[in-house]
């Protein structure tokens, strides 16, 4: 076997390995499931304890429920956009009125943000959660780990301006753009 055959059988074979994730991207949509019976289950016992419970728990409820589908709505992001990215483009897809319209537009950059920023939100309603329980039982040690999320949060925060910043630089150092290779 020459050497430029063996490059090319062992190129295909990595170029062919991408679908390895094929298998990891319907355990997410497996996953998805799952998250629906929970979001199921949550729905049931608010509407079986909705006559008794007060605002504060019935917004605690709401919130839990929102989480779940921040957290499904992130799970279909990584797995349209890193199938696509990675895999294969998902042909029965095109020309569907119902294709989302950022579907074969995110690249690795953008799944980045909208992950951080899926986290961000995320981070945001457990911190809400907390403080409406913060409110509910201020003798109660409940608040002893808000810090610790209120930190986590802002280092979501931060690292999410990090990420868009970074972008931000890439793309204006890119060949084209009127900077050369020595920043001027």
């Amino acid at each position: 076997m020459s050497k430029r055959s063996f490059s090319n059988v062992l190129e295909k074979g990595l170029f062919a390995s991408r679908w390895l994730l094929a298998p990891l991207y319907v355990g997410l949509a497996a996953a998805l499931l799952l998250v629906l019976w929970r979001f199921c289950l949550a729905f049931w016992n608010l509407a079986q304890t909705i006559v008794q419970s007060d605002g504060h728990s019935f917004v605690l409820d709401l919130l839990a429920m929102l989480d779940l589908v921040l957290l499904a709505n992130l799970i279909l992001i990584v797995i349209f956009a890193g199938y696509e990215n990675f895999v294969s483009k998902i042909e029965a897809a095109k020309g569907d009125v119902d294709r989302p319209h950022w579907m074969g537009t995110i690249d690795f950059s953008g799944l980045k943000l909208k992950l951080i920023g899926s986290l961000v939100a995320i981070s945001v309603i457990e911190l809400l959660k907390d403080f409406i329980m913060l409110g509910e039982h201020p003798a109660d040690k409940v608040g002893e780990g808000i810090i610790w999320r209120v930190v986590i949060h802002l280092v979501f925060v931060v690292s999410g301006v990090m990420f868009a910043a970074m972008d931000f630089i890439a793309e204006k150092i890119k060949p084209g753009h009127g900077v050369d290779e020595f920043g001027g």
